[in-house]
């Protein structure tokens, strides 16, 4: 590894994925200023075959010096070395960044721009659909049942600086807001659309104090060691990486302090009457999932995930969300919910045939009647699960 820090930003190859990342701020005034980055390039070079990932994801500014320098010394590399490509990984929450280092491509056919969160978030269309958001938010009030006094035994207390990672709508974080008052909370997510209906959620509810931050979840720019408590919840089943999340939810929490997820095994889900047919349906919920790159089983991994990522004293249990916490109709309508995405849109890009569909669609049904029947049961199993960061 090598890695060079200069006051405001770094510069750090990993030779392992052949990966330059340039974090932090880059405002040199002179060309001398950017000495130990040419360097730090220099010496990447010299150790890549193939292709040089330069990762651009975390680098929050580029003056025109630096940029000026950097794009000569990436042109002139992929000149003299025909035989390697140089692929730059921007991403959508650093806004300038794929369009600034996008005329790249256009000098040299070697240098490729990627914007790394199309790839990176496979399900971020199906949940920004919003017609789910009304969904989103019922799922949280049923949840919240439970989580309410679950959260305190997995450490949070009033006071703390939280930080909620990947809080789609915000209704949770209003939830903390309210139950647990905060010295500060930040509540992240990689959606514009939810941001701006998570600002009207805290208004309706009429909370202030909560800093909204459009960020990418796998490379937040939010500085280390900040946060007394982190929740990501139902996160990181959605994405096809949730090893690069629980990297950064240990960077931004405190030592001593814990991050607390919550994941599902979707093929657990159960009712009676039709058993059967329901516990089928959910178990090809779980192979739609796989096909589009996501975990819906993830959440009986959650402590392997957290030690694998360096936490300790690690606090796992588990609850069921029933039709019997409250209104019936609430969670029938969450099923209702999934059908329409799992069996619609979801179904049909994976290219299931009508009989399948009808199939699939019928295990949902079932799921409901169990929900509504006054004699039935129908359950949602979710898996809570944290850890601490050592000190």
């Amino acid at each position: 590894m090598l890695d060079t820090l200069t006051p405001t930003y770094t510069a750090r190859f990993d030779e392992n994925s052949q990966e330059l990342s340039l974090i932090g701020s880059m405002r040199p005034q002179h060309e001398a200023d950017m000495a130990k980055c040419l360097q730090v390039l220099e010496q990447s070079l010299r150790l890549v075959r193939g292709t040089l990932y330069i990762n651009v994801k975390r680098l929050v500014r580029v003056n025109n010096i630096a940029f000026r320098i950097l794009a000569a010394a990436l042109v002139n590399a992929a000149t003299e070395r025909p035989d390697l490509k140089i692929k730059i990984i921007t991403s959508s929450v650093v806004g300038w960044s794929t369009k600034k280092f996008g005329v790249l491509s256009a000098v040299n056919a070697n240098l490729i721009i990627e914007e790394y969160d199309n790839e990176f978030y496979p399900g971020q269309t199906f949940v920004e659909n919003s017609d789910f958001i009304h969904v989103l938010r019922t799922q949280t009030k049923m949840t919240w049942r439970h989580e309410r006094s679950i959260l305190p035994r997995h450490g949070l207390k009033p006071g703390m600086k939280v930080a909620d990672i990947c809080s789609g709508i915000g209704d949770f974080a209003v939830l903390m807001q309210k139950e647990f008052n905060p010295s500060r909370i930040v509540a992240l997510d990689h959606s514009k659309s939810s941001l701006a209906y998570a600002r009207g959620v805290a208004e309706e509810f009429g909370i202030s104090g909560i800093e909204y931050v459009y960020g990418d979840a796998s490379e937040m720019l939010l500085e280390d060691n900040q946060f007394d408590f982190v929740t990501c919840r139902h996160a990181l089943q959605v994405f096809d990486r949730p090893e690069l999340i629980l990297k950064e939810l240990f960077r931004i929490c405190k030592p001593g302090g814990r991050v607390y997820v919550t994941n599902e095994k979707n093929s657990h889900c159960l009712g009676e009457p039709h058993g059967e047919s329901i516990q089928w349906t959910y178990t090809e919920v779980a192979k739609l999932w796989h096909h589009f790159n996501m975990d819906i089983e993830c959440g009986p991994k959650s402590r392997r995930l957290l030690q694998d990522s360096g936490f300790d004293k690690i606090q796992m249990e588990s609850f069921m969300v029933t039709n019997l916490d409250g209104d019936p109709q609430d969670f029938a309508d969450i099923i209702e919910s999934w059908k329409n995405l799992f069996a619609g849109d979801m179904a049909k890009q994976r290219g299931d045939s009508p009989e399948f569909i009808e199939r699939f669609k019928r295990g949902f049904d079932d799921h409901i009647f169990a929900a509504l029947h006054p004699k039935g049961y129908a359950g949602w199993p979710i898996w809570v699960a944290s850890g601490r960061k050592p000190l």
